[in-house]
């Protein structure tokens, strides 16, 4: 199996800014997104902190790693990573008072063969489009959720509450923190989608479904959604990062010819 990925992002219609941060690493397959949180430009810090450090240095272990690293190493490796880069984003914090209670969410995927290494912290999202059916696959860590969880609150009554943006987790802002890792079993057809509240907050799951559904390639599809989130207010930046799951046989058979085997 072999993936595609494309990203767009954009400063919403109300910052000036963008304290978002994501990237992604071909070769290895790995994908992450940060939403950065701040004052100042501490927010894009945090967040471009995250994502250069997690690349460069799971990146190189799953280079050197290859494909023979099971499900357990990958987790490991994973949280060795995350810890590192909090702890470095945590440094920065207590060294510079201009970056002081700096802290960015994370979703962070590696992708093999058919198997996704899920990591996140705070409210950034990924989700799974299966056939036409749209779930999201991580649980927000937020004041909103908690509250869902006792039921407090319906998920209705949480689309319109003013806690939206309350994270009970965050990567950098204390020195130690709990990355979530899920695994998950990739299928042929799969499309992923990470993305900021910037998205989530402004266009329904339905919405985004919709989007994802359309016949189009990855970038005209990401930059819809984008679209879409400003079009619904656009009170935030907007991050989105979408992995399509496809059938590598069909290469693999290509270049076989191609080398006369």
């Amino acid at each position: 199996m072999i993936y595609q990925f494309s990203l767009s992002t954009d400063p919403g219609l109300s910052r000036d800014n963008n304290e978002d941060s994501v990237v992604f690493d071909t070769p290895t397959q790995l994908a992450v997104l940060a939403d950065g949180m701040g004052g100042y430009n501490a927010g894009e810090v945090a967040s471009g902190m995250a994502t250069a450090f997690i690349k460069s240095e799971m990146s190189r272990w799953l280079s050197q790693a290859g494909k023979n690293a099971n499900a357990r190493e990958v987790r490991r490796a994973l949280e060795i990573c995350v810890d590192n880069a909090n702890r470095s984003i945590f440094n920065a914090a207590n060294s510079n008072p201009q970056y002081t209670g700096m802290g960015t969410t994370l979703v962070v995927g590696v992708f093999q063969d058919g198997r996704l290494m899920l990591g996140h912290i705070g409210d950034s999202r990924c989700y799974r489009l299966r056939g036409n059916e749209l779930s999201q696959i991580t649980k927000d860590h937020s004041l909103l959720q908690e509250q869902m969880d006792a039921g407090l609150i319906t998920p209705e009554q949480a689309a319109t509450s003013l806690n939206k943006n309350l994270v009970t987790r965050a990567l950098g802002v204390e020195d130690v923190v709990m990355l979530e890792t899920n695994e998950h079993r990739t299928e042929v057809g799969d499309l992923y989608l990470m993305c900021s509240d910037g998205l989530s907050d402004m266009v329904t799951d339905e919405g985004i479904a919709d989007i994802m559904r359309v016949d189009e390639d990855l970038e005209t599809k990401a930059k819809a959604l984008v679209d879409a989130a400003n079009a619904g207010g656009g009170r935030d930046n907007i991050s989105v990062l979408l992995v399509k799951a496809k059938d590598g046989q069909s290469k693999r058979g290509l270049m076989s010819r191609l080398l006369g085997k």
